[in-house]
């Protein structure tokens, strides 16, 4: 039997370890904006929350508490503008990367299904589809793909890597156009929360849905909203019957939300003072960071929302990771995203506030 590790790219990741070890021998130590993972502390109120579940020896449910929810439906409805969202209109799940990993398999997609996603991308869109043995089908357009075997459209916006925000004229001829051909739209808006130039819309918005969450699912996660990685908190809203399907599969394969973990997101969704605090941490490294790179020569690109600036000096991006590597920063190439990313990196905020000021210094030089 052949591994299934065959369908798959090497994991882009391990190609950039020699420029991480460039970059951490610099005398003042490594600057890592590659990744974007969060550094900031959990916020009090969600580690209380966590902490007061501990105690927690039975088995979790995968629809999760009435608690949960409820938290779910009240956020869909007041962040995202929905309206009578019920309990069967969400799902939680174990991280939005699982989710989209695994969401191809679990339609029960394989040969001869195509699952479609943005040129240029965040690579587990591919991944997925490769997993379930699906064609994986990148798009400039996706009023543009051929709708034969297609049975699946992922959306991104804010779009990881470029910070890109697809206008509501444009969801909703995405949205339109799916619905005529019978294909799901799948709708990661991770970073929804996280505008800086433009104020992103989701799917499920009346605008865009029409009022009716027919054949549309959007992801969210807490990963970058509240410092919340590592405790793997994600959730799906969109059709009930789609919804649906999903929480029988995930009930057979005990895909559980950790019960302190359910807590801990009931009590993040409640409070929007963290989230505030939180984007105005990164407005100020995404301020300083831009002007740095200007500074350089660099141009930015789309970048209007994310944890990311989407940077070129129009040349190939590992000769520009390579030079960043020598100041001792260490960025993503852009080719990690698709080719059409060969000219850019992509530039997370993440890094705490010293090491952001520490990547200016150096760029000024």
């Amino acid at each position: 039997m052949p591994p299934v590790s065959a369908r798959l790219p090497v994991f882009p990741w391990d190609r950039l370890e020699p420029y991480k070890a460039i970059a951490a021998a610099h005398r003042d130590g490594i600057v890592d904006l590659s990744v974007g993972t969060p550094v900031d502390p959990v916020p009090e109120l969600i580690r209380a929350a966590l902490a007061d579940a501990s105690d927690s020896p039975g088995y979790p449910t995968v629809w999760g508490t009435t608690a949960l929810r409820d938290a779910l439906t009240g956020w869909v409805e007041r962040r995202l503008g929905a309206a009578r969202v019920t309990h069967t209109q969400v799902l939680p799940v174990v991280g939005s990367k699982e989710l989209v990993a695994s969401l191809p398999a679990q339609l029960g997609l394989g040969p001869g299904d195509r699952v479609a996603f943005p040129r240029l991308a965040y690579p587990t869109y591919e991944v997925g589809a490769r997993l379930a043995g699906a064609e994986p089908v990148p798009y400039d357009e996706p009023t543009d793909l051929d709708p034969a075997g297609l049975k699946l459209l992922w959306l991104n916006s804010p779009s990881n890597p470029t910070g890109r925000v697809l206008s509501k004229d444009e969801l909703r001829a995405a949205v339109a156009w799916a619905r005529e051909h019978g294909v799901l739209v799948v709708s990661d808006e991770c970073y929804l929360e996280l505008g800086w130039e433009a104020d992103p819309v989701s799917v499920l918005h009346p605008d865009i849905s029409g009022g009716s969450f027919e054949g549309l699912v959007a992801v969210h996660s807490l990963s970058k909203r509240s410092n919340l990685a590592g405790y793997r908190a994600a959730f799906l809203a969109g059709d009930e019957a789609v919804l649906g399907e999903l929480l029988k599969i995930r009930k057979h394969g005990g895909m559980m939300v950790p019960a302190p973990v359910q807590a801990a997101t009931v009590a993040a969704l409640g409070d929007d003072k963290h989230v505030t605090e939180q984007r105005e941490r990164y407005e100020r490294r995404r301020a300083a960071l831009r002007s740095a790179l200007e500074g350089q020569g660099f141009r930015i690109e789309h970048s209007e929302a994310s944890l990311y600036l989407w940077a070129t000096r129009d040349e190939p991006c590992w000769d520009t990771v390579g030079a960043l590597a020598e100041l001792g920063i260490l960025v993503a190439p852009g080719e990690f995203y698709g080719a059409a990313g060969e000219r850019h990196v992509r530039v997370a905020f993440t890094a705490t506030d010293e090491r952001v000021a520490a990547a200016v210094r150096r760029l000024a030089g």
